[in-house]
């Protein structure tokens, strides 16, 4: 069995004007993910954690910020092109391990919601997808609502 393990992190600025998008969902709140794409910080993190398991760079590398395809694009795009890379590597996803951190919105309620888009694009059942979250206690950026952070852990197993 070969087992590979991979770590992915991403932040974004929150700013008026912009939709909320975590996970695959669109959160409702008063200031939403500044980025090039959709700015969805849990599935960009989930991402890197997928192709840095097994070397393949990060987002950045494969959907560059400076490539109008993929101006606004959903996530969910970048997350199943993602996996789709990791099974032509042969692989499978055992499962993910996340963790948000944001003073606001508290995201609890839409965690299962998160969990379903996640777990059907990557094909694995719910309960392989973890999801959590925190704040910073009103310290730094996050904790003056300017931005937020994800983190992401993946273990893949070679089919």
């Amino acid at each position: 069995m070969s087992l590979r393990i991979g770590f992915g992190i991403d932040f974004h600025q929150l700013v008026e004007g912009r939709k909320l998008w975590i996970g695959g969902i669109e959160i409702p709140h008063h200031k939403g993910s500044l980025g090039h794409s959709d700015a969805d910080v849990l599935l960009h993190a989930i991402c890197d954690a997928m192709l840095g398991a097994l070397a393949l760079g990060d987002i950045g590398v494969h959907f560059p910020p400076n490539d109008d395809r993929f101006k606004d694009i959903d996530s969910k795009i970048l997350l199943k092109e993602s996996f789709e890379m990791i099974r032509q590597k042969g692989y499978r996803i055992v499962n993910v391990d996340s963790s948000l951190c944001l003073e606001a919105p508290k995201i609890k309620k839409y965690a299962p919601e998160m969990q379903a888009v996640i777990a059907e694009i990557l094909m694995l059942e719910i309960t392989d997808v973890s999801i959590k979250a925190t704040t910073t206690e009103k310290m730094g950026f996050v904790g003056r609502e300017e931005g937020l952070v994800a983190y992401a852990t993946v273990l893949l197993e070679k089919n």
